[in-house]
């Protein structure tokens, strides 16, 4: 029988406005892509990449297009050469896993042959105005052990020196979001690593960051805007010493658990994070998650409400869905 396609696009608010280097969400919107078939529907949500102009409705046509070969039947590797790199793909793909592990009553973790867990995820403190706005919500975050700072060129040192007065148990791991140029990065990391921040991510600008191949730094870096997919792995393997996969960036799990193993593969570390979202976008990325040094998976923690029976967060953890949701089976 033929697959069945439906996409739409939802608004979610935001607890709080969520503020990073050149950019503010007071709420998200995003793509669900649905894929029915025999009865069984799976859903997938991509958020896209908003430095990359991505947008709900310029995701949604892209599927659109594409949707006879979907309905079709379509696979997860066909998606990877009909659909590019992105939201769009991501919503896709990610409903094509949930469709096998209905259809199939296996869960997605045990299809991709990685063990069910629960993952340790960083909680995110975004920009305020003054260090001492931030250093009060770090010490609010006090039942997370991990924390990712957001930064820009204003004060980074200070920021952080005023969260690790605060939290001199927590782990911190800081994200510039391109702010910095080599300068600021070569002045601050020092001091930095002095402050006990374990990893940098994203110093430079992307496409201006050639220099690092040549800087030996304090503290390790990760590349996130600088490394969207596979292709670009090789130009960050020599830069930077760790990368950021986003399932929203690369374009789906099956393209993540690609990079994943190829960063491995060079030596690399690996980050899983998100583009904030609902636990729709999590649970694929808790895969990705169970194989990395590094989570941030608190898309939902910052949202005002989530879906129903998602993934449960408790003292710094992030677990599994409930049976029902995201690749897991509602029949036992």
């Amino acid at each position: 029988m033929r697959r069945k396609l439906s996409v739409h696009i939802e608004s979610w608010p935001i607890q709080a406005p969520f503020r990073i280097n050149g950019t503010t969400w007071e709420k998200i919107q995003l793509v669900v892509c649905e894929i029915e078939r025999d009865g069984v529907v799976g859903r997938g949500e991509g958020v896209g990449i908003y430095y990359c102009d991505e947008t709900p409705a310029s995701m949604r046509a892209q599927i659109i297009s594409v949707a006879p070969q979907i309905e079709n039947g379509a696979s997860r590797k066909d998606l990877l050469k009909i659909l590019p790199r992105g939201g769009a793909r991501n919503a896709v793909d990610c409903a094509l896993w949930d469709l096998e592990a209905r259809q199939t009553r296996r869960s997605a973790w045990e299809m991709a042959g990685v063990c069910e867990g629960p993952v340790t995820t960083v909680f995110t403190i975004g920009l305020e105005a003054e260090p001492s706005d931030m250093a009060r919500k770090a010490s609010a975050a006090a039942g997370h052990a991990d924390l990712k700072i957001k930064l820009n060129h204003d004060r980074p040192v200070e920021r952080i020196a005023a969260i690790r007065r605060m939290r001199p148990d927590a782990r911190l791991v800081v994200d510039a979001n391109q702010a910095w140029n080599l300068e600021q990065l070569q002045r601050c990391a020092p001091t930095l690593r002095k402050l006990g921040v374990t990893m940098i991510e994203q110093p430079l600008p992307r496409g201006h960051d050639a220099s690092l191949a040549q800087y030996k730094s304090p503290v390790p870096l990760c590349a996130d805007e600088s490394c969207l997919d596979l292709r670009e792995l090789d130009a960050v393997a020599s830069r930077y010493q760790m990368i950021n996969i986003k399932l929203d960036k690369c374009g789906g799990l099956t393209a993540a658990l690609e990079l994943a193993a190829a960063a491995r593969l060079r030596g690399m570390r690996v980050m899983v994070g998100n583009m904030l979202g609902t636990s729709l976008s999590m649970a694929p990325a808790h895969i990705i998650g169970r194989l990395a040094d590094f989570a941030d998976l608190d898309g939902p923690l910052l949202l005002s409400y989530d879906r129903p029976h998602g993934m449960r967060y408790e003292a710094g953890q992030v677990y599994p869905p409930s049976n029902g949701f995201w690749g897991r089976s509602c029949v036992p």
